[in-house]
């Protein structure tokens, strides 16, 4: 699992992957289970914990895919309208989901 954040972080991830398992799957799984448990929190009246819980491992986890999915871009060796569109749609939906 460290390897492969590792990898991710220095774009050394097939760029399909990087969106793919890492953006959208690890995303979708990061983000939700963290705000399932935010909202949890909030209703039995823990509101540190619930931000603890919420953002500690969300922001950071969304901040190192899209820094992943920016390096990995940069490699794609075709058409650069797919890696900057990557780059566009990952950066917009990190955001999003580090801010809900």
């Amino acid at each position: 699992m460290v390897t492969g954040i590792l990898n991710l972080w220095r774009g050394h991830v097939p760029l399909a992957d990087a969106v793919l398992y890492w953006a959208i799957l690890g995303g979708l799984a990061v983000n939700l289970s963290s705000s399932f448990l935010f909202l949890w929190l909030i209703n039995l009246d823990q509101p540190v914990a619930a931000l603890v819980v919420g953002y500690v491992p969300s922001v950071p986890y969304n901040v190192v895919v899209c820094v992943g999915v920016w390096r990995a871009a940069d490699r794609y060796p075709d058409d650069r309208r797919w890696p900057e569109l990557a780059r566009l749609g990952t950066l917009l939906g990190m955001t999003l989901l580090s801010i809900t």
